[in-house]
């Protein structure tokens, strides 16, 4: 997983502990498989402080997938900025977002939600929107790009937004969500950052 700055208070180091014991309980086992005691003994904590953190598996899941989003920074300094190039702010966008899509981790647990989805869809799609409240940040870019007369205003913000973000996810995260492809190496993610860009760009914008 990426590191995380280590925590002082030992209330946060025993949380950070069990979140650690849970991505590998959760990466070797799935979530069926996964239970809160074993969670505690690799942790080498107590049930009890286990549900202290957190009220279920469902929640200790969830926050782990929160603190990759988080760990890998994607997304941090999407801000509309009418004096850059459009090509330059969503190249470094992109890159945000492929940063995150090679984490291992990420994928590994990525493919457990997935697979809840097809027994428990409820708490996968419940896990999953928690997460696509982080795209949020290229969908008010996109918007205000439209209000600054640089970008095509003939769909909705959160459309566009899907558009780029499909074409991304196309070559970054579902094969390798469901044909356990390698994440990218960097030759690649380079490609893929300056192809989707490009293509999005030459539909999209009206101004550079």
């Amino acid at each position: 997983m990426t590191s995380l700055p280590r925590p002082t208070r030992l209330t946060d180091r025993k949380r950070e502990a069990i979140l650690r014991a849970a991505v590998a309980e959760f990466r070797e086992f799935g979530f069926a498989g996964t239970s809160m005691d074993r969670i505690a003994a690799t942790a080498e904590v107590s049930k009890r402080t286990v549900y202290n953190h957190f009220s279920s598996k469902d929640e200790l899941f969830a926050a782990i997938l929160w603190q990759l989003w988080e760990a890998s920074r994607a997304l941090e300094s999407v801000a509309y900025d009418p004096a850059r190039l459009l090509r330059e702010q969503l190249l470094a966008f992109v890159e945000q977002k492929l940063r995150l899509l090679s984490d291992p981790s990420f994928i590994d647990l990525s493919r457990v939600a997935m697979a809840e989805l097809v027994h428990a869809p409820e708490r996968a799609r419940a896990m999953m929107d928690k997460l696509a409240e982080k795209e949020e940040g290229l969908t008010s870019w996109i918007r205000a790009a439209q209000a600054d007369g640089r970008l095509r205003n003939d769909i909705a913000p959160a459309d566009a937004a899907h558009q780029l973000q499909g074409m991304v996810k196309a070559f970054a995260f579902w094969p390798q969500i469901a044909m356990g492809q390698p994440p990218l190496g960097d030759a690649a993610q380079q490609q893929v950052m300056h192809d989707c860009v490009d293509m999005f760009l030459a539909v999209r914008a009206l101004k550079p």
